[in-house]
Parts: C-alpha cells; sequence; structure tokens
C-alpha cells in the first residue's frame, strides 16, 4: 500500500458489520479509518492497523474530521432496535448522523460514499420476493428513521454526490450477538415458535455480506445505484430453527403458542420499561420476528455488480454456532451431560 494512500473511512467499525467491513478493507491493503466514541471496544481495530478518529456521529466537526482526506466513506453505523432509547435518539443517529455523513463526503470531495440502510424498509413485505422498487412500509422507529436516513442519501445522490445505497438482509455469523438469545434457547430446549413458523425470514452471511458491500463500494456500475444485499433464498423460521438445532446437535423444537398472546406482552413490557430508560426484555419489534414476512431478491446485485453469495445456510449456521461455543456463549447438550 502507498505511504500516501488516501484513507478509507467505516462509520459503525465497532459494530459487527462495520467492525468486518474494517477489517476486510485492511487485510486487503487499503489504509482504513474508523470514527468511533471513546468509549467503544476499539483494541482489535487498532491492533489491525485501523486508525482510530475519536467521536460522535451526530457531532458535524467530528464527522468532518473524520472524513479529512478520505476517497471512500462506508457509512455502516446505526442505532438499531434497542427499545430503551427515546425516539429522539433514533432520529439523531440514524438521520442526523446520515446527514452528516453526508455534508462531510461533499466538503471534502469524497469520491464514493456508500450507505448502509435496510430491508426494514419495506417492512413487513406483501410481495415475494420483495425488489428495491417495491413499496415502503416501515412499522417501527427504527425502520422510520432508516428510511429517512436513506432518503437523505438518495437525494445528495441525485444532487451530484457520488455514492450508493444498499439494503442488507438480517445478517449474522461468527461475532454477531443479536441472534445469540435464539441459538441459546433452542440449544436448552426453551425455544417457543409463536405462530405457524412459516413466516419468511431473509438472511446474509457476513462474509457474502461483506462482499457485497465492497462490491458497492468498488463497482464502476454500482454508482447512483440501490442494491439488496441478501443469502441466496429466504427461508420459514421452522426451517432456520431446524438448522440452528442440527448444528447444535440438539432435538428440533415443537412447542408451539399463539402469536397474540406475545404482541399482547410485548406492548405492556415496553409501555413500562420505556418511560424509566429501561432496556424491556420483550418489545414489539422482538415480537414481530414471528409475524412480519421478509422475502427479497438479489437479481439486481447479481446481474449489475456480479454479487454470488457463497455461503448456504446451513453452513451459515453451522459456522455460527460453533463460534458461540468457541467463545463460552453456549454450552454444548453432550458436554454438560
Amino acid at each position: 500500500m502507498p505511504a500516501d494512500a488516501a484513507p478509507i473511512l467505516v462509520t459503525g467499525a465497532t459494530g459487527f458489520c462495520g467492525g468486518h467491513l474494517a477489517l476486510r478493507l485492511a487485510k486487503n491493503g487499503h489504509r482504513v479509518r474508523a470514527l468511533v466514541r471513546p468509549t467503544a471496544k476499539s483494541d482489535h481495530l487498532e491492533a489491525a492497523g485501523v486508525e482510530l478518529v475519536p467521536g460522535d456521529l451526530t457531532k458535524r466537526a467530528d464527522v468532518e474530521q473524520a472524513a479529512a482526506g478520505c476517497d471512500k466513506i462506508y457509512h455502516i453505523a446505526a442505532v438499531y432496535r434497542t427499545a430503551s432509547h427515546p425516539d429522539s435518539y433514533y432520529e439523531d443517529v440514524n438521520v442526523g448522523g446520515t446527514v452528516n455523513v453526508l455534508e462531510a463526503a461533499k466538503k471534502h470531495g469524497v469520491a464514493r460514499t456508500i450507505h448502509c440502510s435496510t430491508i426494514g424498509v419495506h417492512g413487513d413485505v406483501q410481495e415475494f420476493p420483495c425488489t428495491e422498487d417495491s413499496p415502503f412500509n416501515p412499522g417501527d422507529i427504527y425502520q422510520r428513521t432508516k428510511l429517512a436516513g436513506e432518503n437523505a442519501a438518495q437525494a445528495a445522490f441525485k444532487a451530484g454526490l457520488p455514492g450508493v445505497v444498499f439494503r442488507p438482509a438480517g445478517m449474522y455469523g461468527p461475532g454477531d450477538l443479536r441472534f445469540l438469545k435464539l441459538f441459546k434457547s433452542v440449544n436448552n430446549g426453551r425455544f417457543i415458535m409463536f405462530g405457524s413458523g412459516e413466516t419468511f425470514y431473509h438472511l446474509v452471511y457476513i462474509d457474502d455480506l461483506i462482499d457485497g458491500i465492497l462490491l458497492c463500494g468498488e463497482h464502476p456500475a454500482a454508482l447512483g445505484g440501490t442494491f439488496i444485499i441478501a443469502g441466496d433464498r429466504w427461508v420459514s423460521l421452522n426451517e432456520w430453527v431446524a438448522e440452528i438445532a442440527k448444528a447444535l446437535d440438539v432435538p428440533k423444537p415443537r412447542l408451539r403458542l399463539p402469536y397474540w398472546p406475545l404482541e399482547a406482552a410485548a406492548v405492556a413490557c415496553e409501555g413500562i420499561c420505556k418511560p424509566f430508560g429501561i432496556e424491556p426484555p420483550l418489545h414489539p419489534r422482538r415480537a414481530h420476528f414471528f409475524k412480519k414476512h421478509r422475502a427479497f431478491s438479489i437479481e439486481r446485485a447479481k446481474r449489475v455488480l456480479g454479487y454470488d453469495p457463497k455461503i448456504p445456510l446451513a453452513e451459515g449456521v453451522r459456522r455460527t454456532a460453533a463460534w458461540y461455543v468457541e467463545q463460552g456463549h453456549i454450552t454444548p447438550k453432550k458436554s454438560a451431560a
């Protein structure tokens, strides 16, 4: 790598997706810079040669400082599905933070800005498969603010800022902890399927996701485009849970209950906890996992970018389960016996 190579800025590098992206870029020989909050765990990034710039996404001056001299910006950072934060925090990060990135990119003449949206902007999809041109249908504050952030990015790109939008599916793999509770409940025999289990869910293994993001950042035809980045197919919740049980070598869960009591309990739980700033153990966005369909087409990414996801669900789940066991997050039943 030339000593004077322009850095690539990654926001959200202390998170799951952003962290994998920053490390892949560094491994590929790029000079990588990360905007990180001072309290975030970032030793692993520094050890990989990533330049750390302390700052806050919601502060324009911090973002402008991090973006200075950069050739590209991968904007991955977002506040995800926590229920303890007020709606204003989602607005500040997912909308205001995105505007800060776009303004910094414009000010410093960044050659390409790659904005991470979400398939959640389509909400509970009503057409299968859902495409990039399907109607928006955001159903919660996370999805609404991510759509607002994407709209800001699309407007900036139409006005001349070089950029790309990608919408990732449900990302998983080694390093992810969002699905740990699901894997744990299957492993200990406490998983309950609420409803039929035939709700569609679309996942993408982290290595495939990073491949797709890099194509958005490097392919000449990507500029000005919007791309769904997902796995090769969607599955039912029943199939996904069965694959988890198989990977952990435990019996497939069989307990089922109606969905509606779960949502009622979720609404009540969030209503009690949120005013006190307490993260509720159950909230509607978590309950909707069992209800809202997610099934998407990746034909545009395949056709335009040459995107080709390589990790099938069974292999991705096996690798994820193995990582949970290796890290001590899950104790195999046979080992515990």
